[in-house]
């Protein structure tokens, strides 16, 4: 791609890149070695860049550059969460700043804005240490610095920051014994690497990362071993406090000086007036009378009680430790809290979020499969949309998968009654699709457009319509009507059993109430209503 960028470009490139970052925070998390990550690494730094992302979306079209660079500090000082997004928002700072005075994208503006970005972040750490995000940080700008020297195209510079960034990472253990005792690499510097692999991949247009080096560290990584911890007696501080300070006078040394005496892992980053603070200690009080005694005034006060933070991930992770390896997995695509709440009860092992509007790709859907701990895998896509990236994830597993092809959630429910642990992959596929072929299904939405139905009434945008197995057979103007009158299409006095889930828009009092009108009407139909939570969908339901 061309080395000329645009502005545009350049925002589109941190979006894309924040975006890469919060779907793979998980796997940065992953990583923390420590009882307590004062929240986790992988989380901290995603939210503070979609904080950035938000920030720069609220700017004109046009927006100068001076504008655009202080929505990304303002926005990632806001948005800092924890010790890696602090230090996140401060890298992110020093990058603006190093960049004023170049009108183009270079390997000297991207050398310029490096440098500095080590200053500023080196700064803002009292006491640095060595194999974490800072290194990380320093050796990219040593590649972005030899860049510079060598003459390198801006791709070519983006790369070779990247590559370093990747490299960087992996020699982290070396300087950090507790990551080599551990067995990885360290979180904050690898979820850098990261956005920086998504921010130059985004802008020069390539697939993919630039850099990929790390696999091990992923979903097939040895699982980081944390003691469990049971009381507090090992560590001096309780609480995570972080907060913004708003003064035009505070004594910025003096309140740096403050901080240590009150606990550890203390940043105070920023400029007057609007200053970042973090620090561990038992009296988060003590430290928030301080800054209020001295005339600021302070917000977005977060304060986390990091002994049941400890408590709350030990038993995550003795849970994920719990599973056991089985001949035959499941991977289901839904929408909404409560039905993937009620799959997993079914036994199915990886929900895959996603649904009418949300279709997952093949490579969300063979990465689920393969985080499935069993000797093959089927997928039940719950979408007729999604059938055929389901199909083509089976093709791509190293390992046997088949694909139920259910086309809606209470589908997938009765397909897993079908399922036999005796029976063989393709005995079960045969089962399961046996099982829920006499399964009929009701959707109820509002159209977005006008349109006409299966009968050739028409439609006006905002009506609510009933979809009965795909065929548009109810239109009015209210859910509950547009339901019974779905459900008689459906011939629901001929079938036994009604399961219904309740959208994120239907509340409690108004699923109660719709449960009741069907009894009253189909006194002899037994009834199983849930919360299913699933978005624009209010009714989701099925006969049979």
């Amino acid at each position: 791609m061309s080395d000329s960028y645009t502005v545009n470009d350049l925002l589109n490139a941190i979006a894309a890149a924040s975006k890469t970052l919060s779907a793979r925070k998980d796997e940065i998390n992953r990583l923390n070695v420590f009882p307590v990550p004062d929240g986790d690494t992988g989380t901290n730094m995603s939210l503070t860049l979609e904080t950035v992302v938000d920030n720069l979306a609220q700017l004109p079209i046009g927006a100068a550059g001076a504008d655009i660079r202080k929505a990304i500090t303002t926005g990632a000082l806001m948005g800092a969460r924890g010790n890696s997004g602090v230090i996140t928002s401060q890298i992110l700072r020093g990058l603006c700043e190093g960049s004023v005075g170049y009108d183009a994208m270079s390997a000297e503006s991207i050398d310029a804005a490096f440098s500095h970005a080590v200053d500023v972040a080196f700064q803002a750490v009292r006491k640095p240490v060595e194999g974490t995000i800072l290194t990380v940080l320093r050796d990219s700008a040593a590649a972005a610095k030899h860049a510079r020297k060598k003459k390198f195209s801006t791709d070519e510079a983006l790369e070779a920051v990247v590559t370093e960034a990747y490299a960087s990472v992996q020699r982290t253990p070396d300087l950090l014994p507790v990551l080599k005792d551990n067995g990885v690499v360290d979180a904050g510097g690898y979820g850098l690497a990261i956005f920086f692999d998504a921010f130059a991949a985004a802008l020069t247009g390539k697939e993919g990362p630039l850099g990929d080096e790390l696999a091990f560290a992923r979903a097939t990584a040895p699982k980081v071993e944390i003691e469990q911890i049971n009381d507090w007696e090992g560590s001096a501080y309780r609480y995570c406090t972080e907060f913004l300070v708003h003064s035009d006078d505070i004594d910025e040394e003096a309140a740096k000086d403050f901080l240590p005496t009150k606990g550890d892992c203390d940043l105070m980053v920023g400029m007057h007036p609007n200053f970042k603070v973090h620090v561990h200690t038992n009296r988060p009080d003590e430290v928030l009378g301080y800054f209020l005694n001295n005339g600021a005034q302070i917000s977005e006060v977060h304060i986390h009680n990091m002994q049941l933070q400890s408590a709350a991930r030990t038993d995550a992770l003795a849970s994920e430790e719990q599973v056991e390896h089985k001949p035959l997995g499941f991977v289901a695509v839904a929408a909404g809290e409560g039905n993937a709440k009620i799959l997993k009860s079914l036994g199915v092992d990886v929900v895959v979020s996603g649904g009418q509007t949300m279709n997952p790709s093949t490579k969300d859907l063979l990465d689920a499969a393969n985080q499935v701990n069993a000797d093959a895998v089927i997928i039940l896509p719950n979408n007729k949309n999604i059938i055929m990236a389901a199909q083509s994830a089976c093709g791509l597993s190293e390992r046997p998968c088949a694909v139920v092809p259910t086309t809606s959630v209470p589908q997938a429910f009765s397909a897993l009654f079908g399922f036999d642990e005796s029976a063989s992959l393709d005995e079960n596929v045969e089962a399961m699709t046996e099982t829920y072929a006499d399964v009929r299904t009701g959707e109820v939405t509002c159209a977005i457009k006008d349109a006409k139905d299966a009968h050739d009434n028409p439609i006006r945008e905002g009506d609510v319509i009933g979809i009965a197995d795909g065929s548009i057979e109810a239109v009015g103007t209210d859910v509950a009507d547009v339901v019974m009158d779905l459900l008689a299409h459906m011939d629901a006095a001929e079938a036994d059993t009604l399961t219904l889930l309740a959208g994120e828009d239907l509340d409690d009092a108004a699923m109660d109430a719709l449960v009741a009108r069907i009894e009253e009407a189909y006194d002899e139909l037994e009834i199983d209503a849930h919360r299913g939570d699933q978005p624009l969908y209010p009714v989701v339901m099925s006969v049979e």
